[in-house]
């Protein structure tokens, strides 16, 4: 199990259920393969959801080819589905060593997903607007982590039915799996592993200005293409974090960012966000 000590409620839940009427059911605890391994929770979702998803064929710039191995851009519906499918069985697996987080959420979450996909759309279209002017190094780079961009609407404009099934993965994929996956590795682990060592022990929420650097800095790498976007989004959900100390409103902030934008794409035929 995750240990936090320091939270009375969750200190208070593994001592035993509490006595007299009305009083709510202990958690039951983890398999054991989970407790002896408080990593493996936040960090297998995310590695298989990366893993997979590193076989996600991108359409060729014109006047360059396909490397060799990558996959027809056809095929990318298919690996897209089989990365959801994947990481949510990896989720499911981990799912017991999470009920540990208090299941609060507050309206603040939902705000925080609303201004974020406003930042992240205005910053990306002005790191846009910035690109023919950096030098070729650094476009290069940005465009290393160029998204698949992938249309269904007019890639199987001839078969419907598959087109908005597709979509409808799509969405499930980004508002619930990639939510959640991306908020477990950055919040429960890696922002609490540079906290101390013994993250497993570090309270949700809690940080120092390395968590905080790390917090900011890792999704930004992530995400080269939308650069200014991931500075200014992750820390302001960083905020959010510290504020309410609930993973949960991180993940729904997450998740209203991605519902947003995904209907942005497809309401104004950005697939490049996509």
């Amino acid at each position: 199990m995750i240990d936090h000590p320091n939270d009375e409620r969750l200190k208070d839940a593994a001592a035993g259920p509490e006595q007299g009427p009305g009083a709510p059911p202990p958690s039951p605890a983890p398999p054991r393969w989970l407790a002896a391994r408080p990593w493996i929770a936040p960090v297998l979702p995310l590695v298989v959801f990366s893993i997979v998803g590193s076989f996600e064929p991108k359409p060729v710039v014109e006047g360059s080819t396909a490397p060799a191995w990558q996959l027809p851009y056809s095929a990318y519906p298919a690996v897209y589905t089989l990365k959801i499918v994947l990481t949510l069985v990896a989720l499911a697996l981990v799912w017991p060593a999470l009920r540990v987080f208090p299941r609060r959420v507050s309206i603040l979450s939902v705000v925080v997903g609303i201004v974020g996909v406003v930042a992240w759309i205005g910053l990306w279209r002005v790191q846009m607007g910035l690109l023919p002017h950096l030098p070729e190094s650094v476009r290069s780079m940005l465009d290393a982590g160029r998204r698949s961009a992938y249309n269904p609407l007019a890639e199987l404009a001839d078969r419907p039915a598959l087109a908005y099934g597709f979509l409808a993965v799509r969405f499930f994929g980004l508002t619930v799996v990639i939510a959640l996956a991306e908020e477990l590795f950055l919040r429960v682990f890696l922002m609490r592993f540079f906290v101390r060592p013994d993250w497993w022990n570090v309270p949700f929420g809690e940080v120092n200005g390395t968590a905080l650097a790390v917090g900011t800095a890792f999704p930004m790498l992530m995400h080269p293409a939308e650069l200014l976007a991931a500075a200014v989004w992750f820390s302001l959900v960083t905020w959010l974090m510290i504020k309410t100390r609930s993973l949960w409103d991180c993940v729904i902030a997450h998740a209203t960012t991605n519902l947003l934008l995904g209907c942005y794409v497809v309401w104004t035929g950005a697939w490049e966000l996509w």
